[in-house]
C-alpha cells in the first residue's frame, strides 16, 4: 500500500469576493476540513500552508515563487503528495507537479477518492466511477506525473487506476454505460417506491453536513448497525430502517451520504438516483452538530446542496445533535430556542422528546382518536386495532367489545364498519353503545 505523506496548501485570495450575507469560510478552516478528509482517505498530513494573493495565478494557483517555496518542503519532509483545498485547471495541475516533482490533487480528487473507498454496494461503485470518469473526461490532455504512475495512492484509487491511458472515445463509452445503468438502478428504486406508496408509510430522510452524527442518530432510532465511524463519508450507501413512532405509526427512516462544504457537481450529478431518497421522503430531518465552532457555515452548505437537488421545500425539523459536547449554559438555550430539537444520538438525551415532535409534525397518515366496536369473531381486526394504535379505553357489552383507541387514518378506513364514533362526532351508518 502507498504511504501518503502529505503538504495541503490553501489560498486566501484579497479581498474576498463575498456577498455580505454569506457566511464568512476562513482558509484556515477550509483547510483543517482538508486535513481531515486527507486522513479519511489514509494519508499523513505533514504541512499545512496558505498563501495570500490579490488574486489566482492562472498558470500555478499560487504563484512561482510560492510554489518553488512548496517545492522545497516537500523535498525537506520526503511528502510524496500535494493537497490543493481549491480546484485545479489541468494546467496548473501539470505545472505544479512538474515544478513540485510530487504528485498533485485538489479538493474534488479527494473527496472522490474517499467515495471509491466507501462505496460498498454495485449502485455506490457505479456512481462514483461515473463521478471519477466525468471529472477525468476534461482532464486527459497533457497530464503529468499522475499520467505515468498508475495505481499509485490518493486520485488514482478505483477507474482512475486503469482510465488514464484510455482515450476520449472509449471513456465517454464507459460513462454512457454507466449512465445507462443507473438508469436501471433509478427504474428500479422507483418501482419499489411505487409499492411502497400502496401502503401509507412515511420516509424521513436524514441529512446534514459530514460528521454531524447521523449514522448514530439512524442506529438510535432504529437498532440497526450502520457504520458510525469519525472519518469523513463513512456512510456512502443508503441504508432505510422501519421507526414505530410514539403513536404506534410506522415510517421508514433512510440514512443518506453526508454533504460537504464545494461538494463536486460531478459527485451530485452521479448520486442523483440515490439522493432521490431525499427529494421523496415525506420529512427531512437535518441533523447539525451543535458543538462545532462552524455549525452556521455547516448549515448554509448543507441549505446550498437541498437547493441545488430540488429538496428546499421539503418539511425540515432541524436536530442540534452533540449536546452532551456543549457547556451546561449553551445546553440550556439550545433546548430554549425555537426552530430545532437538541439531543444527543450518542448518549440517547433527547430522543423521547424528537420521536415526540416528529409524530406531532408528520402530515402522512395521520392518528385519529375513534371508538370502534367488534363482536367476538372480530379477533384479527381487534389484533391489528393494539399492533397499530393505542388503546385508550376497552369495555364489554353484551356479546360487544367496544374500544376507544388512536389510530392511524389508513386502518380507520379499514376499520369504516366497526366506527362508532370518530373525532368526537357519531357516525350515522353505525351508531351504537
Amino acid at each position: 500500500m502507498v504511504s501518503e505523506r502529505a503538504i495541503l496548501v490553501g489560498v486566501r485570495v484579497k479581498p474576498p469576493a463575498r456577498p455580505l450575507a454569506a457566511a464568512v469560510v476562513e482558509p484556515e478552516e477550509s483547510l483543517q476540513e482538508l486535513a481531515e478528509l486527507a486522513r479519511s482517505a489514509g494519508a499523513r498530513v505533514l504541512v499545512q500552508t496558505i498563501q495570500s494573493r490579490d488574486r489566482l495565478d492562472p498558470a500555478t494557483l499560487v504563484g512561482r515563487g510560492k510554489l518553488a517555496e512548496i517545492g522545497q518542503q516537500a523535498a525537506a519532509q520526503d511528502a510524496n503528495l500535494l493537497i490543493f483545498d481549491h480546484e485545479l485547471t489541468p494546467t496548473q495541475q501539470r505545472n505544479i507537479e512538474q515544478e513540485a516533482g510530487c504528485r498533485v490533487v485538489d479538493r474534488t480528487q479527494l473527496i472522490l477518492d474517499i467515495f471509491a473507498r466507501h462505496a460498498r454496494t454495485r449502485e455506490g461503485q457505479l456512481q462514483v466511477e461515473l463521478a471519477q470518469l466525468s471529472y477525468l473526461l476534461p482532464r486527459l490532455t497533457g497530464r503529468g506525473v499522475e499520467m505515468s504512475r498508475l495505481g499509485g495512492g490518493i486520485g488514482t484509487r478505483g477507474p482512475g487506476e486503469t482510465q488514464l491511458e484510455m482515450d476520449r472515445r472509449r471513456i465517454r463509452g464507459r460513462i454512457r454505460w454507466l449512465e445507462e445503468n443507473l438508469e436501471t438502478v433509478r427504474a428500479q428504486r422507483m418501482r419499489r417506491r411505487s409499492r411502497r406508496s400502496s401502503v401509507p408509510i412515511a420516509t424521513l430522510a436524514l441529512v446534514g453536513y459530514t460528521n454531524a452524527g447521523k449514522s448514530t442518530l439512524f442506529n438510535r432510532l432504529t437498532r440497526a448497525a450502520v457504520v458510525a465511524s469519525p472519518q469523513m463519508f463513512a456512510t456512502l450507501d443508503p441504508t432505510a430502517r422501519p421507526l414505530e413512532l410514539p403513536s404506534r405509526r410506522r415510517v421508514l427512516v433512510s440514512d443518506t451520504v453526508g454533504f460537504i462544504r464545494n461538494l463536486p457537481h460531478t459527485l451530485v450529478q452521479a448520486f442523483r438516483a440515490t439522493l432521490e431518497e431525499v427529494t421523496e421522503a415525506e420529512m427531512l430531518l437535518d441533523v447539525s452538530d451543535c458543538s462545532s465552532p462552524h455549525r452556521a457555515q455547516q448549515e448554509e452548505q448543507v441549505e446550498k446542496v437541498l437547493q441545488e437537488i430540488g429538496a428546499r421545500d421539503k418539511p425540515i425539523l432541524r436536530i442540534a445533535n452533540k449536546i452532551d459536547l456543549v457547556p451546561p449554559e449553551e445546553r440550556e438555550a439550545l433546548r430554549l430556542r425555537g426552530g430545532s430539537i437538541a439531543i444527543s444520538a450518542a448518549t440517547g438525551e433527547g430522543i423521547p422528546e424528537l420521536l415526540a415532535v416528529i409524530d406531532q409534525k408528520l402530515t402522512l397518515d395521520p392518528v385519529e382518536h375513534v371508538r370502534l366496536r367488534f363482536s367476538p369473531r372480530d379477533g384479527k381486526k381487534l389484533n391489528a386495532v393494539y399492533e397499530a394504535g393505542r388503546v385508550l379505553d376497552r369495555k364489554e357489552r353484551g356479546e360487544w367489545i367496544v374500544v376507544e383507541a388512536e389510530i392511524p387514518h389508513s386502518l380507520v378506513r379499514r376499520l369504516q364498519d366497526h366506527l362508532v364514533k370518530r373525532g368526537g362526532k357519531s357516525h350515522r351508518r353505525n351508531a351504537g353503545p
